[in-house]
């Protein structure tokens, strides 16, 4: 098996493991990012911080998804290669910084318990301040930051027809309207979770499972391999 396939192989598993991950995370974030009182609450933190796991683990995939693919793109064009590589490690930094957010609230609850009257309301003020924090968060990672670096791969993978045209259309399409679902959300035109935003996400997770599902199955085209490789 030659470094080029294997390079293929790690980004598609990378890819799905980020859409679990994501997937995962956001579910088991629900009573944290939900209940408006969770930090007077019994809670759940065992599931936040499986949540929180999840969500470590997603950042880990995002930033291993722009290492492992470098080696094959910057052969194509070097200068989008090192910035799709810092775009998702700046991905992936902003997640860790909703994450820590998130485990936060759950310090607030542990320190909550017992309290009452205005501390008990100062608690929940700071708990709900902590949570906005984490949804900005996620707005400016996995939606701004995700859309722009989806169109710089896609981008790539276009001109350079490492996988077919089709599917980096499909990324060219996904990375527009996560984008601009993003810029809807800012400015209040609808909620981010919602069926709107989730409709508009939809384009950018199929590109993101049919990228990885071409490259563990078939790996990069070989004819663009060989063209690279003569030029």
């Amino acid at each position: 098996m030659g470094s080029t396939r294997r390079t293929a192989i790690v980004a598609g598993v990378l890819f799905l493991v980020t859409e679990v991950a994501a997937i995962g995370g956001l579910a088991l974030y629900r009573p944290v990012l939900h209940d408006t009182g969770y930090v007077l609450g019994p809670g759940a933190d065992g599931q936040v911080f499986l949540g929180a796991l999840c969500e470590f683990v997603l950042a880990l995939a995002v930033a291993g998804t722009g290492a492992a693919l470098y080696p094959v793109l910057r052969r194509r064009n070097e200068g989008a290669a090192i910035g799709y590589v810092c775009g998702r490690l700046l991905e992936a930094a902003v997640i860790v910084v909703g994450i820590i957010s998130v485990l936060s609230v759950v310090t607030l609850r542990r320190q909550a318990e017992g309290a009452a009257g205005a501390d008990g309301a100062s608690l929940v003020t700071a708990g709900q301040a902590l949570v906005a924090f984490h949804d900005w968060t996620f707005l400016f990672g996995p939606n701004f930051v995700l859309g722009a670096n989806t169109l710089v791969l896609a981008g790539l993978m276009y001109t350079s027809r490492l996988v077919p045209r089709w599917i980096a259309v499909l990324g060219l399409v996904g990375g527009t309207m996560i984008c601009a679902s993003a810029t809807a959300v800012l400015f209040g035109i609808y909620e981010q979770v919602s069926v709107a935003g989730s409709l508009a996400a939809l384009p950018v997770f199929a590109w993101e499972v049919t990228l990885a599902v071409r490259l563990l199955a078939k790996g990069f085209d070989a004819g663009a391999g060989r063209s690279a490789a003569a030029a």
